[in-house]
């Protein structure tokens, strides 16, 4: 089998992603004969004037022909008498970059297009930092339309250093920069006639001679278990795919994250035995006596993997609905799926500029530092020294929708023996808001008025509850044992106890007459809604309690 290479084409919008594969492509005599028919047809009735459109043979859906933009991901098959190639063509959008993190997460290469008369853009960067942050180590800026600005050697040369700039920053391992013009063809499969002061390769040529062969550098055996297979009594087997090293039957494993160890009776690739294994190969081993072995466990050998419950790790914010500390989620990481909190986040990341920027919440399409606790410790690692337990998805637990994609930096062993102090404000944070007691009158007009407010909170996800039927101390100390349980306490007090409440319960007491209530009932609620969002460093100075 010939050696594959798994690469995304990304950038900006409309830098050319999709017309420079298609155009490798037709160069390359990789387009079948109706296919080439149907793009000159389609051509006739495109925006080059009739010229052939290459991007045609990657845009597929009806809106990206109509738009001239990428939205999904495509990927295509081919190959060369040297290699066989799987490309996705990314969208360049900003609004999918959610998209774009999807191809480059399976890709060994990244080529990425900058256009020659815009130069290096915000969403390039993007791309790049996505791309390094996904584990691609090798890059290819592709500088399309040269034939724009006239194939000027100056402006390929000021893009060079903008690229090694940024390479330099993030730490890019191999760049190779290539001058091109996937419309005309320029540097795609052939040498250009236009640029002779470029002697580097051409893109195709590039593609099929780069060593994307890299030595990990992860030490020793371990195997994440994705399945427990038991046909029958006789035969208990544990399946996944081996992610750095080798096994061989007799060798002693440890199973995380209980630390039993056993002995490897039998090894299955496929349904066939084998003595040994490595790594890329998915087997079923058999161990020599019964442990506690179930999804999610990983076998190791002659590798310290930590387990723990806490850890950091960047991340690039992924829904549209944005990130608050506190908030639940599901993680994904390696073949174990397990409940997570993001307790903090530490700085979101300039994709300009690579400054750190304090962020109280994390908006779509945002890089950042986060901290992350887990319901129970698991096998984890950094991503730089294992990748396959360094690399985790948040999944939000309502829509089941993808909210991130990051991987650890830093592993917080021994955590969970010092857990942080359960605060008022630590219950409010878990519930991904602010703690309030918001006061109204006692007659039957606010009555029914809190009654649709606390409707509509609940609808935006807000945790409320009532305190309607106490007065005096009572009703004080109901509405103080809510605000410290982290809830939104919606109060019914008479003119003596409305007082009382905003005195005893400082910032954490909100009066309805300060509302819009002359606006109704979904202004009000709206009110609340963002006099609940999570604050941080609070001040409980001022609050009476219980």
């Amino acid at each position: 089998m010939k050696d594959l290479l798994k690469f995304i084409t990304c950038g900006s919008v409309d830098d050319g992603k999709s017309t420079l594969i298609g155009h490798l492509l037709y160069d390359a005599k990789l387009v079948y004969a109706d296919q080439e028919r149907a793009l000159e047809l389609e051509s006739k009735a495109g925006s080059r004037s009739g010229k052939l459109d290459y991007a045609l043979l990657l845009d597929g859906l009806t809106e990206e022909r109509e738009q001239g933009i990428t939205i999904d991901v495509a990927y295509r098959y081919f190959n060369t008498d040297r290699r066989s190639f799987i490309v996705a063509d990314c969208p360049g959008h900003e609004e999918y970059t959610r998209n774009m993190a999807v191809g480059a997460s399976f890709a060994q290469l990244a080529v990425i297009l900058i256009d020659a008369s815009k130069g290096v853009l915000v969403q390039t960067r993007r791309h790049t930092r996505i791309c390094a942050l996904m584990g691609i180590r090798h890059f290819i800026f592709a500088v399309n339309k040269m034939d724009l600005v006239g194939y000027d050697e100056s402006v390929f040369r000021a893009i060079e250093a903008e690229v090694g700039k940024l390479a330099r920053e993030l730490k890019l391992e191999d760049v190779v920069l290539i001058p091109l013009s996937a419309t005309e063809g320029d540097n795609v499969t052939e040498p250009s006639a236009h640029t002779g002061w470029y002697r580097g390769r051409t893109l195709l040529a590039q593609l099929e001679e780069v060593d994307v062969d890299d030595a990990r550098d992860e030490r020793g055996f371990y195997l994440p278990v994705q399945r427990v297979c038991r046909p029958d009594r006789t035969f208990r087997g544990f399946e996944g795919q081996i992610e750095a090293g080798e096994v061989r039957v007799g060798d002693e494993l440890t199973v995380l994250p209980s630390g039993e160890r056993a002995r490897v009776k039998g090894i299955l690739v496929g349904d066939a035995p084998a003595d040994s294994a490595g790594a890329g190969r998915a087997v079923t081993v058999s161990l020599d006596r019964e442990v506690d072995v179930s999804r999610g466990c990983v076998l190791a050998a002659g590798v310290g993997i930590p387990v723990a419950d806490r850890f950091e790790a960047t991340v690039l914010w992924m829904d549209d609905v944005p990130l608050v500390p506190g908030g639940d989620y599901l993680v994904k990481l390696g073949t174990k799926l397990i409940a997570g909190v993001v307790e903090q986040v530490e700085f979101s990341i300039d994709v300009n500029t690579g400054a750190r920027h304090a962020a109280a919440r994390l908006e779509k399409n945002v890089l950042a530092r986060v901290r992350v606790s887990l319901l129970q410790p698991i096998p984890i690692d950094t991503f730089a020294s294992h990748r396959a337990l360094g690399e985790f998805i948040l999944i939000d637990r309502v829509s089941n929708m993808t909210s991130a994609c990051g991987t650890v930096t830093e592993v917080q062993e021994g955590a969970s023996a010092q857990l942080d102090e359960v605060t008022p404000t630590s219950r409010a944070h878990r519930l991904g808001q602010h703690a309030l007691a918001v006061v109204f009158g006692d007659d039957e007009a606010d009555a029914a008025l809190l009654s649709a407010v606390e409707a509509n909170l609940r609808y935006q996800g807000r945790y409320t509850s009532r305190v309607t039927e106490a007065a005096g101390e009572a009703l004080l100390g109901a509405a103080a044992a809510l605000v410290e349980a982290g809830l939104v306490a919606l109060v019914l007090a008479g003119p003596a106890d409305r007082g009382a409440v905003s005195k005893a319960l400082g910032a954490h007491a909100l009066d309805a007459r300060e509302l819009p209530l002359a606006e109704g009932t979904r202004a009000v609620a709206r009110a609340i809604f963002e006099a609940t969002r999570p604050v941080y460093d609070e001040d409980w100075s001022d609050f009476g309690g219980l």
